[in-house]
């Protein structure tokens, strides 16, 4: 964005050759800087050149030992060098409009409409939100778009991949394009398309197959992953929800569910159904084909379907936690991306095992088993607010466990435990994390969508007998009487 040209392709040029003059100067700085403290410390030439070249460089490499924090360095060097190349810029250009589409940004930095803020002293405290975001006069992040912002995005941060539908993430992302490119929007959607998705040139491919992964990785630190944004879909790759992270609330999934993926399953059923009066009694090959690939899409929506309503109740995000642990109870509604998937079921197994107990997640699915360790463990009743009651400072400033009240002559923490325990959970929680814990793995890939399909078609028959039952007993009975 920073670089001016009529191509994608052309711009990542000048910002190559941006980066190199700026790598260049750096080196000159850094090398300055040297020169300066060896001046002031009076290092020798040849002590110069051992500590330029480092101690013992050479001997490390001839034995195969790695010097320490080559990881770290190859790592930031990788991710320099891949993201100054044509698909790298291309895939940031694409994942900001994005995070314009979402609220998270602000498109007038692109545009000329905001100048972005000066650049701070190396010594200033850094800012409440990064200078990129979409911000209100107190420089935090707004709840609705301004007056007269030229980019409509949804204040409750779901979007879907759905073409057609208003919340389309696809269609968001082209107005973005649109604001920022003008007349020549088309030509430079159509340019990030062909590098992004070289085969099909279809940018909406690129972002229901390939973004979330280039996401995940964007926003990974060494083992921390904490994407913002989150695709929750189908095996198939048909369908998704998009998330951002940053307006999530708990209740987010039921509005999800009743105003996103329940309707999509009606519109596909009607669509289902059309197909096959189309094809009536006779159906082609073509049009079996067609039908089976609809009550495949079909069966796969009804199951992401029945998993948001299973999931629903018992949700509480809280970003305290941590992403992962945040979309653990979700693991089964990331078919698409194996490697998320199975972290996501890791963690959630080991919520589920007690491990992650300081977590607020697990506070709100097992009060009854963790509130009682904060009357030992000092560190969990800190995270969750119950310090006061279980601990207590002493003569010598030091924390000790309080006595336990006493209650008809009684001392003991029973009676605290079972009111904590009584006011933090929720029968409609308990009932609905059995129902989660009780539910079969979900298979993924076409094997997934033709178990899917075989159960929809079963609880089919099982639900009153369908005409092609009657068919074939008539066709039976004719049979028997022609021998």
């Amino acid at each position: 964005m920073q670089a001016s040209a009529t191509t994608l392709e052309s711009r990542a040029s000048l910002w190559q050759l941006k980066i190199a003059a700026i790598s260049s100067q750096l080196a000159s700085l850094q090398s300055e800087i040297d020169d300066i403290c060896f001046q002031l410390y009076g290092i020798s030439e040849e002590d110069r050149r051992s500590i330029t070249e480092g101690f013992g460089s050479s001997a490390a490499v001839d034995d195969g030992a790695e010097p320490e924090g080559t990881d770290e360095e190859s790592d930031d060097e990788g991710e320099h060098e891949s993201a100054a190349d044509l698909p790298g810029l291309t895939a940031e250009l694409v994942a900001w409009a994005v995070g314009v589409a979402v609220g998270r940004f602000d498109v007038r930095l692109a545009t000329g409409e905001r100048q972005p803020p000066p650049e701070p002293d190396p010594f200033d405290p850094l800012p409440i939100c990064s200078p990129g975001m979409l911000t209100g006069e107190d420089g935090l992040p707004v709840a609705s778009a301004p007056p007269g912002y030229p980019v409509a995005w949804p204040t409750d941060g779901v979007l879907v991949n759905d073409e057609g539908h208003p919340r389309d993430l696809v269609a968001a992302v082209r107005s973005v394009f649109d604001v920022v490119f003008g007349k020549d929007s088309d030509a430079y959607w159509q340019e990030a398309a062909s590098i992004l998705d070289p085969k099909g040139h279809d940018l909406r491919t690129w972002l229901s197959k390939s973004f979330f992964e280039y996401h995940i990785k964007k926003h990974s630190k060494s083992r921390r992953k904490a994407p913002i944004l989150w695709q929750l879909g189908v095996p198939s790759g048909k369908y998704s929800v998009w998330l951002y992270a940053h307006r999530v609330t708990g209740d987010r999934l039921f509005s999800v569910l009743n105003d996103i993926v329940r309707p999509k399953v009606r519109h596909e059923e009607d669509g289902l159904s059309r197909l096959k009066a189309e094809a009536g009694a006779s159906p082609t090959r073509s049009q079996r084909h067609d039908i089976e690939e609809q009550e495949a899409f079909v069966a796969e929506l009804k199951t992401m379907t029945d998993e948001v309503a299973r999931v629903a109740p018992l949700w509480a995000p809280d970003l305290d936690d941590g992403v992962v642990i945040c979309l653990a109870p979700l693991w089964r509604l990331f078919p698409q991306h194996k490697p998320w998937q199975k972290e996501c079921k890791q963690i959630w197994d080991k919520l589920v095992a007690g491990d992650y107990d300081w977590s607020h997640m697990a506070l709100h699915l097992w009060p009854e088993r963790v509130v009682p360790k904060c009357v030992t463990d000092r560190s969990l009743a800190i995270a969750h607010g119950l310090e006061d009651v279980f601990w207590q400072q002493n003569e010598d400033e030091k924390w000790v466990k309080r006595k336990p009240p006493e209650e008809n002559g009684k001392a003991g923490w029973q009676p605290t435990l079972d009111r904590l325990v009584t006011e933090r959970t929720s029968r409609q929680v308990k009932d609905a994390l059995a129902n989660l814990l009780a539910a079969p793995a979900a298979e993924g890939g076409k094997r997934g969508r033709r178990a899917a399909a075989a159960a929809a078609e079963s609880q089919t028959v099982a639900a009153g007998g369908t005409k092609r039952k009657r068919k074939a007993s008539k066709a039976r009975d004719e049979s028997e009487e022609l021998f």
